[in-house]
């Protein structure tokens, strides 16, 4: 009975061959003419005001993610939860910036490094901080978001680019606005709250 034989493979046949050499073949702040219905001069400005929005997102999605891990005191589990559950929605607008940018025929900012130089959200210490100081980075945030996505939002209305427009006033803004509402809740000073507290702890003991 005749064996079967298999064809010998080539030396190296299935080894992967990575290049190192390739050239990019568009370069970040470029656009390229789209099917869109949109001028390139639209898709220009566009691109440019929501790549500078999503360095920012993505700072405060990482703002966030720092904070969930070194958050500490009285409030550690409740904030742990929130900072975390903040951070989950603030990478689904990161997601849909980058994919509105490349639908308009631009490159979304994406790397670390490019992200830390166009980002206007101040860079935190690398340790822990009270949770009053996390909490006010994480407003201040917020409202330098929103401030872009608001003039942005308006001058993409303006020059009919909808989508951009509808991304940012539908999602975006919204978005932002109810986490920076959650947020602000916990500085506020309720009245009496104090003596609560410390009755119960009196009670306790």
């Amino acid at each position: 009975m005749k064996n079967n034989q298999t064809e010998t493979a080539k030396p190296g046949a299935a080894t992967p061959h990575l290049s190192d050499s390739g050239k990019q073949f568009q370069a970040f702040g470029t656009v390229v003419e789209m099917p869109n219905g949109l001028s390139k001069k639209l898709c220009t400005q566009s691109v440019s005001s929501l790549n500078a929005i999503l360095a920012d997102t993505i700072t405060l999605r990482d703002l966030y993610k720092k904070h969930h891990w070194q958050v500490a005191g009285p409030t550690f589990y409740q904030l742990h939860l929130l900072f975390d559950k903040h951070a989950e929605g603030q990478n689904e607008l990161v997601d849909a910036l980058a994919e509105r940018i490349q639908l308009l025929g631009g490159v979304s900012v994406a790397m670390a490094g490019d992200v830390s130089e166009m980002t206007r959200i101040e860079r935190p210490p690398s340790g822990r901080e009270p949770v009053t100081m996390q909490l006010s980075r994480l407003l201040k945030a917020h409202e330098i978001v929103l401030k872009a996505a608001h003039k942005a939002a308006s001058e993409a209305d303006d020059g009919g680019d909808h989508g951009t427009n509808d991304l940012l006033a539908s999602r975006l803004i919204p978005a932002n606005e109810f986490q920076s509402w959650f947020v602000s809740q916990h500085l506020v000073e309720v009245p009496g709250a104090e003596e609560t507290h410390g009755s119960a702890k009196r009670s306790a003991a």
